[in-house]
């Protein structure tokens, strides 16, 4: 279990968790091929045993820009 950090401003305890910033989505990513910045299309790319495979892609060119692996969702066996 992480402790969680505390800040204090003027005079009051403000309670702030570690795993506020831990995932991420990318909305902008930068694309080589069309040399500007793109708003991505985030795409289910595998169900794996340790987290859903993300791929993110320009609109624009369809080259892949990215990945993240999600391991929100626990593995569940039937």
């Amino acid at each position: 279990m992480r402790r969680a950090k505390y800040i204090i401003e003027t005079g009051s305890t403000i309670l702030m968790r570690e795993d506020y910033f831990n995932e991420f989505d990318a909305v902008t990513l930068y694309c080589p091929r069309c040399k500007r910045p793109v708003e991505v299309r985030k795409r289910l790319l595998l169900v794996l045993p340790g987290g859903d495979k993300y791929d993110y892609t320009c609109p624009f060119c369809g080259d892949s820009l990215g990945s993240k692996l999600d391991r929100k969702r626990p593995f569940r066996t039937v």
